[in-house]
């Protein structure tokens, strides 16, 4: 698991803002509803909801800054 600062990554944030398998989903409206992570894969759901509350980004950053 990581802890600390997270690098961003252009390359992988444009590909998932532009994969076939979005698309799909979002064209044909087979999205969950926001929080239904733990029916759907509770697995994914329990190591985001950790790695999100160990790292942080580096845009978090400037937003602080700039308030």
């Amino acid at each position: 698991m990581k802890f600390g600062m997270r690098k961003p990554s252009i390359r992988k944030s444009t590909a998932a803002r532009t994969s076939v398998k979005r698309f799909i989903r979002h064209n044909l409206g087979l999205k969950a509803p926001r929080g239904y992570g733990w029916i759907t894969n509770p697995k994914k759901y329990m190591y985001n909801k950790i790695y999100n509350r160990t790292t942080f980004s580096i845009f978090s950053l400037f937003k602080k800054l700039l308030k």
